[in-house]
């Protein structure tokens, strides 16, 4: 965890230069289940947070929800019927699966629930709110004034064409309900006239959230509404002519504010299909991982890699590596791997707790110890390769008929040998001087207790394994396999 602190120290460290009251700012679209890959956002602005509250700083941690967003396409989770809702802002659509007040909602109460999982305290504050409450209505005043001056920075910085018919607001069609179809055709105080795609023609108040900035104008503007003075974001917005180049020029050009500190970082890449994507599908949702894994572990997975690293991510034995690497540096009294040995032995919870204590684990927290077989087993389920899955068979498999002269007599002198009173670590060092007493390779005596317990060539670690089992039992289907 030293790196951690280290990389969370530096940016922490720059960023009181500027001074001792922060407000750290991150946010997303909620177009679709929101994944791991925009966790990290919140993770490291958590992570700076953290660390400037330790130094004395005055800070804030928000959240903005860009519930104002139109939706982009048909996304492949969405039926067809919801081709209607294309263009229309999220937070005014209806949700597809009719449990929340919108769209956007349906995507974000399940976000929110998980930052609260993982311990982090925010402050939300969703766009479409914000617009309609007027909190916004003096930056589009300022925006729609200085069209030409912010055209020229986006033609300057972005290298994009800017056409004559182009303005920084659009405003929401009263008809169509579409929030990027129309053009304005006139300004006055606090409202706008305009012509729809739809064919419709109208006025759009402001001030009453009937409209909103387009992104690059709209980023500056929260930067300066909310007072904004850091955010980490996507590596895809800190290109050169990036939206937060072209953001800076906004923001001191026409808003006179200073733009935040910028952590650009990395994209999350889950194994073999390359980038997290809500609304290609390509994800593991926040949610899934946390049952999965405990809280702690997940944050671990951002906090262990610097910002401008990119992250593979793997849920199969990859992240059953990541918890190991956890487990040992917080000295975690019961092992994830452990557990999930644990769990495919013992038929029910009464059986786990028997287990952990003839394995010599304190069972005395008993609501952690259940969480922690429900993350196992959920990981079996989800993630585990077939390799790691197993069953302890009933009787003696058919499978050690295959087994070798020396292979039989190794378990015979180990089912003599073997002390259920030694540590897990002692009993498995015990395999290996009864490996050298029979003459065999090692490798073949573990691949013979695997086949007489679990009828395959391969299992979890065997003296972990064994000691986790009934010593009665391991005894008698030893010498089974051994007189088979």
């Amino acid at each position: 965890m030293s790196e951690t602190v280290h990389w969370a120290d530096v940016i922490a460290e720059d960023v009181l230069k500027r001074g001792n009251r922060h407000v750290l700012a991150t946010g997303i679209t909620p177009s679709g289940p929101i994944h791991i890959g925009n966790l990290r956002e919140v993770a490291i602005a958590n992570a700076v947070f953290r660390v400037l509250r330790d130094h004395g700083a005055e800070a804030r941690l928000i959240y903005i929800a860009d519930t104002y967003d139109p939706l982009r396409r048909l996304y492949p989770f969405l039926p067809e019927v919801y081709e209607e809702h294309i263009c229309k802002p999220l937070s005014e659509i209806p949700d597809p699966y009719d449990c929340c007040s919108n769209y956007a909602e349906h995507f974000l109460k399940p976000f929110l629930k998980s930052l609260e999982r993982l311990g982090i305290e925010i402050e939300v504050y969703r766009a479409d709110v914000l617009y309609k409450s007027g909190m916004y209505t003096d930056l589009i005043k300022t925006a729609l004034e200085h069209r030409d001056g912010i055209a020229k920075i986006l033609a300057k910085v972005a290298g994009t064409s800017i056409p004559s018919s182009w303005s920084p607001f659009n405003p929401l069609c009263e008809q169509c309900g579409r929030i990027t179809d129309a053009i304005i055709t006139g300004y006055l105080g606090n409202t706008v006239d305009y012509e729809c795609m739809c064919g419709h023609q109208g006025f759009a108040d402001f001030s009453k959230g009937e409209g909103k900035l387009t992104w690059r104008v709209d980023w500056p503007a929260r930067w300066k509404m909310l007072d904004i003075t850091v955010e980490p974001f996507g590596k895809d917005h800190a290109v050169a002519g990036g939206s937060y180049d072209t953001g800076v020029h906004i923001s001191r050009e026409i808003y006179g504010h200073e733009p935040p500190y910028p952590i650009p970082f990395e994209h999350i890449f889950l194994k073999g299909k390359g980038k997290m994507s809500s609304s290609t599908g390509t994800l593991t949702s926040i949610q899934e991982m946390l049952d999965v894994l405990p809280p702690e572990v997940l944050m671990h997975l951002f906090l262990r890699t610097k910002p401008e690293k990119h992250i593979d991510f793997d849920p199969g034995v990859p992240l059953l590596n990541l918890i190991d690497e956890y487990d040992r540096i917080h000295g975690v009294q019961i092992p994830f791997r452990h557990m999930v040995t644990i769990v495919q032995i013992a038929q029910d919870f009464d059986q786990v707790l028997k287990v952990l204590k003839r394995s010599g684990y304190v069972v005395s927290d008993i609501d952690d110890i259940r969480q922690l077989s429900i993350n196992a087993k959920n990981w079996l389920s989800r993630f585990a390769p077939t390799f790691v899955k197993f069953n302890v068979q009933d009787t003696l498999p058919v499978e050690v008929k295959k087994l070798s002269q020396k292979q039989r007599i190794a378990l015979g002198l180990l089912a003599d040998a073997i002390s259920f009173k030694k540590t897990a670590e002692e009993l498995h060092n015990k395999i290996y001087e009864i490996a050298e007493e029979a003459g065999i390779d090692s490798r073949d005596i573990f691949k013979a207790i695997y086949v007489a317990i679990l009828g395959k060539s391969s299992g979890p670690r065997a003296g972990w394994f064994l000691i986790s089992l009934d010593g009665n039992f391991v005894r008698k289907r030893l010498r089974e396999a051994s007189k088979a």
